[in-house]
């Protein structure tokens, strides 16, 4: 039997990044339990713990060469997968054989394992996240000034700029990224806390001595990279922490979703299109297509992302007392899976914001045939200011409005609102006078302004000290 002939992920097969299938492979993970024990028997020796040196120098020469026929065998006999481990890591260590795990329970590897891969996918996510500002930066320098429909309620409203609502879809990137932070800066290690949280078990090894309790907890955690560890916990750490570590996730992707919903109408009006590549193929019978397929698949994708979020808060609440085994097979999944859907949709927001195709004589285009209806107010001024009263000025304009208006959706014709006022005697402003109020440029507001102080204020900070990023993981179609 081959691959083929067995299910598969598609985040696997088509979606997430190479890193981050890496981060939540077989051999990562349980190459990290194997460190875990390294570092619980090498601090233990340092405490006054007798593992012989020789046990120690063994555990350090096999962390990652793992045997999973070996492992997968023991498993099938104890039906235990961390005794299985235990098992094969004391096979090819065997003077350590005696002192693997010596004192711990199965959370010490399963659930500290299980927070520096999220800690590490929470890394792999920022490094994808600023990639996309700093495009998405450049995007909308470029465009800060060219006027756009704006749109409320899904109706052409105020004018705004191109590069303005970048600055949007890059406000939420920048919101979820101090989420992220502040949960890389908090994520705390379970630590070295025993088979109910109590650390009765370390407490006997060292002769009752509570400091030396202390001592192992910290140097483990600080061994692993954390600055602290969760300071008490059941049997695992309150699974609290995967809510609020994969709310961060799901956020991101809801962010990365609202940009692609914002994208595909865009694509639809004409005005901004995704990147579409030489040979590719839009559809199978409609050979003129041009899909907006990456967005739509970051909207697929975040969808699952979104289904998932709530199961973590479900896990949580029915952790009787210090533990119940239901998260178990349930993390297997939700975990894995969040992290890998989120990577893939990062991996798209990236590509489209590297080559986005603004076409400026569409946005022009549609501008023209709102712009009438929206320069009213200036109209009314313009026409008070020529003599006719405000309220005569509001009435004529209302009625050829709405003429105009109508004519466009029955007849399909431009707006011609203005040559109906210049043709009308009652409204004493001419055409030329009525064209200057039509300006693009003077609906936008600070639209302009606030693209560059965004962006120099919030923006260029973020990316000073960011590394960048020349490669762009394959989108995998």
């Amino acid at each position: 039997m081959t691959a083929r002939d067995v299910y598969t992920s598609p985040l696997g097969e088509r979606y997430a990044s190479p890193a981050m299938l890496a981060l939540w492979s077989g051999s990562r993970r349980y190459g990290l339990w194997r460190r875990l024990w390294l570092a619980l028997a090498e601090h233990e020796q340092a405490l006054g713990v007798p593992i012989p040196s020789e046990a120690i120098d063994q555990m350090r020469q096999h962390l990652d060469d793992i045997d999973f026929d070996v492992v997968a065998n023991y498993e099938k006999r104890f039906r235990h997968d961390v005794m299985a481990h235990i098992h094969a890591f004391g096979d090819v260590a065997p003077a350590a054989r005696g002192h693997i795990h010596y004192g711990a329970t199965s959370c010490y590897v399963t659930d500290n394992a299980e927070l520096v891969l999220m800690r590490d996918g929470l890394s792999i996510l920022r490094d994808k996240i600023v990639q996309a500002l700093r495009q998405l930066s450049d995007f909308a320098t470029t465009w800060r000034e060219q006027p756009a429909l704006g749109y409320t309620h899904l109706q052409p409203a105020q004018l705004t700029t191109v590069g303005k609502r970048a600055c949007l879809w890059m406000q939420d990137l920048v919101l979820d990224l101090a989420e992220l932070d502040h949960r890389l800066a908090t994520l705390p290690f379970r630590g070295v806390k025993g088979t109910t949280g109590t650390q009765a078990s370390f407490l006997h090894i060292f002769d009752g001595d509570h400091a030396k309790v202390r001592e192992l907890d910290r140097r483990v955690t600080q061994a692993m990279g954390f600055a602290h560890s969760i300071p008490v916990s059941g049997q695992t750490y309150s699974r609290k922490i995967d809510a609020q570590v994969l709310g961060v996730v799901a956020g991101i992707a809801a962010s990365a979703a609202k940009f692609a919903s914002d994208l595909r109408m865009l694509q639809a009006f004409g005005e901004i299109e995704e990147p579409f590549g030489k040979e590719q193929i839009g559809s199978s019978a409609m050979a003129y297509k041009r899909n907006p397929m990456r967005s739509e698949r970051i909207n697929s994708l975040a969808r699952f992302v979104a289904s998932l979020e709530q199961n973590a808060n479900q896990t949580h609440a029915v952790q009787y007392f210090e533990r119940t085994l239901d998260d178990s097979a349930n993390r297997r999944l939700v975990i894995p899976e969040m992290f890998l859907a989120t990577d893939a949709i990062l991996v798209l927001l990236v590509d489209i914001t590297s080559g986005l195709e603004v076409h400026q004589a569409r946005t022009e285009a549609r501008i023209a045939e709102e712009l009438p209806f929206m320069a009213t107010e200036d109209l009314i001024v313009r026409a008070v200011r020529a003599g006719l009263s405000r309220q005569d000025a509001h009435e004529v304009i209302r009625q050829h409005s709405i003429a105009a208006a109508r004519a466009m959706k029955d007849e399909g014709v431009r707006n011609n609102m203005l040559e109906r006022l210049a043709g009308d005697p009652a409204f004493p402003v001419d055409m030329a006078d009525l064209h200057q109020a039509l300006d693009p440029s003077r609906f936008v507001g600070r639209a302009p302004q606030q693209v560059t102080e965004f962006l120099q204020e919030v923006v260029a900070p973020i990316l000073k000290d960011a590394p960048v990023g020349t490669t762009r993981d394959e989108v995998r179609v």
